[in-house]
């Protein structure tokens, strides 16, 4: 969330980052709001005083008992302006919380280093790893590996819950947890402190990440309980320190969290939809930081090479991507996507995003630093898929296919699954 006073002092830069990111939204709409909240403050401000003065004079008649044929009049009048008061209280109300609703709709402002454009088109790809390699055949995509090995089904899921929904078999469910393993073990021993939060949060926890008012029609609710299920650990992991003041001398603060996520997907328009891309529940390993904000872009690029340690390892080619301002999330000042390849489809697609919030989020939720020598104010935070971990057993296993059908496991999976290759499985 943007301060209404940075809005006020940068109007021109407001609505120019919203031009570059898309958006349409009424700035000019929310300052006046904003001016008539300030005019009904002063307003409350001056009734409370004179009603207050009134007050006075009316205890000191009814102390001294001095006899006052204005007295009830006084009462009268006294009553008239708490009335006055509560009706302008309710105007603020309804005031303040329209300004709630527009300003909690306005993203996040592109760091200055972010490219301009509308779209992916302006993305910069500033990091390529490893090239490709060539196939002696034609590579299938994973959907068709994985169903005639019996690793997944997604017949069986859609009679269980509807399209888009997988039913994990046989060594699929090895491997999806040697790559949660792996990938949490990783990240430990980059000093990141393993949590794990709850999958249903309230409403001012989606709030506070930025999910919502922006993302309503994306997420899954549970109408009798007012509680939403997460679209990504972040959410819950965030939260942690809502309404918290942290120490200057303990940050970083780093938490790596497996959680199963989920997505409506709506707005995909079948891109992607196909086997383990775009699911409605999908796993994903979720890295988040709270960070002083002077050293919040370096936090990011630390936080970018800490998924590339998860990447390298299973040896298939990836590439970075810095997101253009018409491309990033809502909440996001800064992006990076980290995107593998896939033979299937003969290009690479992204498994990560990392972002830098700075204080986007924290103003959100109220999570602050406490330096030693000055004011308090708002900490950075930072999030990145460490990684999705249906997208990486896609890539592995088109990228580690051979001939004959099988799945050949990265040496670096090895001793967590127990087994180097994957052929057919007919168990059940």
């Amino acid at each position: 969330m943007l301060d209404i006073k940075f809005i006020r002092k940068n109007i021109e830069l407001v609505k120019k980052a919203l031009l570059c990111r898309n958006e349409n939204i009424d700035i000019e709409q929310l300052l006046y709001l904003d001016d008539e909240k300030k005019k009904i403050l002063k307003s409350i401000e001056k009734l409370n005083n004179y009603r207050n003065k009134k007050s006075k004079e009316i205890s000191r008649f009814i102390k001294n008992k001095e006899k006052n044929y204005d007295l009830t009049r006084l009462i009268s009048v006294a009553n008239t302006l708490k009335n006055n008061i509560q009706k302008q209280k309710k105007r603020l109300f309804v005031l303040e919380d329209k300004i709630l609703k527009l300003i909690l709709c306005i993203p996040n402002i592109p760091d200055i280093s972010v490219p301009i454009g509308i779209d992916e088109k302006s993305n910069k790809i500033v990091k390529l790893v490893n090239t490709p390699k060539k196939f002696s055949f034609h590579p299938k995509h994973h959907w068709e590996i994985g169903e005639k090995l019996n690793i997944f089904d997604f017949v069986v899921a859609s009679k269980i819950s509807g399209s888009r929904f997988v039913v994990l078999k046989n060594e699929g469910c090895v491997l999806e947890r040697a790559l949660i393993t792996f990938f949490i073990e990783t990240h430990k021993k980059n000093n990141y402190s393993e949590i794990t939060a709850p999958y249903l949060v309230n409403l001012e926890s989606m709030i506070g990440t930025g999910q919502l008012p922006k993302f309503n029609d994306e997420v899954f609710k549970c109408a009798m309980d007012n509680l939403y299920l997460i679209p990504t650990a972040e959410v819950s992991i965030t939260n942690v320190y809502r309404n918290k003041i942290l120490l200057e001398n303990s940050l970083p603060k780093k938490f790596v969290s497996y959680s199963a996520c989920f997505r409506r997907e709506s707005g995909s328009y079948g891109r992607d939809t196909k086997g383990l891309f775009r699911n409605h529940q999908f796993g994903k390993v979720e890295l988040v930081k709270f960070v002083n904000p002077t050293t919040s872009n370096y936090e990011l690029d630390t936080l970018v090479l800490d998924v590339e340690n998860v990447l390298k390892p299973l040896d298939i080619p990836y590439r970075i991507s810095l997101l253009s301002s018409g491309d990033m999330g809502f909440a996001a000042a800064k992006t990076y996507d980290l995107e593998i390849w896939f033979a299937g489809d003969n290009k690479y697609k992204e498994v990560s995003s990392c972002s830098n919030f700075k204080d986007f989020q924290a103003r959100r939720m109220n999570i602050k630093i406490k330096h030693i020598n000055k004011k308090n104010n708002f900490i950075h935070t930072l999030n990145g898929s460490g990684v999705a971990i249906g997208r990486i057993m896609a890539a592995i296993i088109e990228y580690y296919q051979q001939e004959d059908g099988t799945i050949k496991i990265p040496k670096v999976l090895r001793k967590y699954t127990g087994f180097n290759h994957i052929s057919s499985n007919k168990s059940f």
